[in-house]
């Protein structure tokens, strides 16, 4: 039985559960709009209203202990500098859990953990991501564009490179057909005077023998 327990131990020590929820509160306060389960969001809530009524104080002192408490310095000055504004004339109530369903594996009900905001700050959150969009896909366009272009200068490249090559071919033809002819014309000459020598050299012994037949004679 849970009699005189204020607060759920989300199965965690209290070291654990202390930072789990510090870093709940800076993700909310740096977002705006966080996902967890109903559980964590609603102890979280206890200390998120707490730092943003500190925040509405706007001493020195509050915004100590803000920064001792979250994890993160620009959580803070988002805290006091944006948030705390928001809710100069509203007396608690500054967050909202929204139930979404169960996550798949342990079936954890989920819960969606945000700031309370008005109509026209949902219509300029509405217009800041469309213009982030926009601007996200005109970055992707000129991407694009500009690797086209790229691609397109490099096939021009080739295609100069693929012109000139021929060209080289042919001159690198021409000059290995007149080495050939060279060569094939030096090894007739060659030819030539080995048969002049073969035929000089056959005719000497028949000299030799018709004077040792006539010294017989």
């Amino acid at each position: 039985m849970r009699h005189r327990v204020s607060f759920r131990k989300l199965s965690r020590t209290h070291e654990h559960r202390r930072a789990l929820l510090r870093n709940l509160v800076t993700s909310l306060f740096l977002h705006e709009r966080i996902e967890t389960t109903v559980a964590k969001a609603k102890e979280a809530r206890r200390v998120a209203e707490r730092m943003i009524t500190f925040a509405k104080r706007g001493d020195i002192s509050a915004r100590r202990h803000v920064d001792s408490y979250v994890f993160d310095p620009a959580a803070t000055r988002k805290l006091f500098d944006t948030i705390a504004p928001w809710y100069a004339e509203r007396q608690g109530g500054y967050t909202r859990i929204i139930r979404i369903g169960r996550r798949l594996g342990d079936a954890g009900e989920m819960a969606i953990f945000e700031l309370v905001k008005t109509v026209e700050q949902k219509a300029e959150d509405r217009k800041r991501r469309i213009e982030a969009a926009e601007a996200k896909e005109a970055a992707k366009a000129s991407e694009a564009t500009a690797k086209k272009k790229g691609k397109a200068s490099d096939s021009d490249e080739e295609a100069a490179e693929g012109e000139e090559a021929p060209k080289k071919k042919g001159a690198s033809k021409g000059r290995a057909k007149t080495a050939a002819g060279a060569a094939a014309g030096g090894g007739k000459g060659g030819a030539g005077k080995g048969k002049k020598a073969a035929g000089g050299g056959a005719k000497a012994p028949s000299k030799a023998g018709r004077t040792k037949r006539g010294g017989e004679g």
